[in-house]
């Protein structure tokens, strides 16, 4: 019975079952990452909230923002994400603003006939 828990069964095949668990279990150390950026301060965004309050200013600062190679990573990305979400909303309201002046086209065309 102690040679089956410890490998030395008389086949000789204990061992070749413990192999591929050593094999798994074995892995490759990874340097730590250097190159990280260092994150967008609380003042940052605070003044970047501040300008985008600020009327057509905040359109073009968006673009800014978002495309500039001297911006950081994070805060780049996150302006790509705000106007791509901004296009998506601006193509819902011509849908709709589309819908609804069909609507009233043809309600006005109906009532000339009254």
């Amino acid at each position: 019975m102690d040679e089956m828990y410890n490998g030395n069964d008389q086949n000789g095949m204990g061992d070749s079952y413990q192999q591929p668990v050593q094999e798994q279990l074995q892995y490759q150390y990874q340097q730590p990452q250097t190159d990280l950026e260092e994150p967008v301060s609380m003042g940052e965004w605070l003044i970047t909230m501040l300008i985008l309050m600020i009327p057509c200013v905040n359109l073009v600062m968006m673009f800014v923002w978002a495309f500039s190679s001297k911006e950081k990573k994070s805060k780049s990305n996150y302006f790509k994400a705000s106007l791509i979400f901004a296009a998506v909303i601006l193509v819902l309201y011509i849908i709709i603003i589309a819908i609804f002046g069909a609507a009233f086209a043809s309600a006005i065309s109906g009532a000339a006939y009254y």
